[in-house]
């Protein structure tokens, strides 16, 4: 190698390293699994009466349709992180049609779901922001989602802004500093972070999380 390349290459990897000092998305701490594909250790089936059974199959945990929701919830809030991170999922819709996926997660002091398929099976948003649920508010977004297909489920915890991936489509990219987020009533024991589909079978799989570097302020 003669000097001309010696200074290009060295001029890149000086520029590659500076961008991983200063760019804090490029400093991710590893997938955490939340789920070991065969029981349900760390979590608890949630009781909000009338529930339907919740199962381990192939993999998969199915929560089966019931009088109004079934859910599993997280049972060690120790383990969780409250801001900066990352948590990704695949869903399925196996019967019914309403939402079969409404993850609530920590958001500093506070909480709120982001529900996959409510409203009729559609409907796509952030319950609730500001006392407006997901049908309410600006998150809102509608989709055509298929039976007994696998979705791609991310969502991106941050103290500005929540952002929301479904496969590679981003469907929710929301500005949340000093507004209010919250969940609704009937999801509250779904926290600190928990799973609910209502009068739907959902199957869920490949639950992991990762924390973030803080993001600048």
């Amino acid at each position: 190698m003669n000097l001309i390349q010696s200074i290009f290459f060295g001029l890149i990897f000086c520029g590659i390293c500076h961008a991983e000092e200063t760019d804090p998305t490029a400093r991710k701490a590893s997938w955490r699994s939340l789920f070991d594909g065969k029981t349900l250790k760390g979590w608890t089936s949630t009781e909000f009466g009338g529930e339907g059974d919740v199962e381990i199959e192939d993999g998969q945990i199915i929560l089966r349709a019931g009088a109004v929701l079934t859910g599993i919830t997280y049972s060690d809030e120790a383990e969780l992180p409250k801001m900066d991170y990352e948590i990704r999922l695949e869903a399925q819709r196996v019967g019914g049609n309403d939402f079969f996926c409404g993850l609530t997660v920590p958001y500093a002091d506070s909480h709120f779901s982001l529900i996959i398929g409510g409203w009729g099976g559609g409907l796509v948003g952030i319950s609730s922001l500001n006392s407006n649920d997901a049908s309410e508010n600006e998150t809102s977004s509608y989709h055509a989602f298929k039976a007994g297909k696998w979705y791609r489920i991310r969502l991106e915890v941050r103290k500005r802004k929540i952002q929301a991936w479904i496969d590679d489509e981003r469907v929710v990219n929301c500005q949340v500093r000093d507004r209010k987020l919250s969940t609704r009533p009937e999801v509250d024991l779904c926290k600190p972070l928990g799973f609910a589909s209502y009068q739907t079978t959902a199957a869920l799989r490949a639950i992991e999380l990762r924390r973030l570097e803080p993001a600048e302020d």
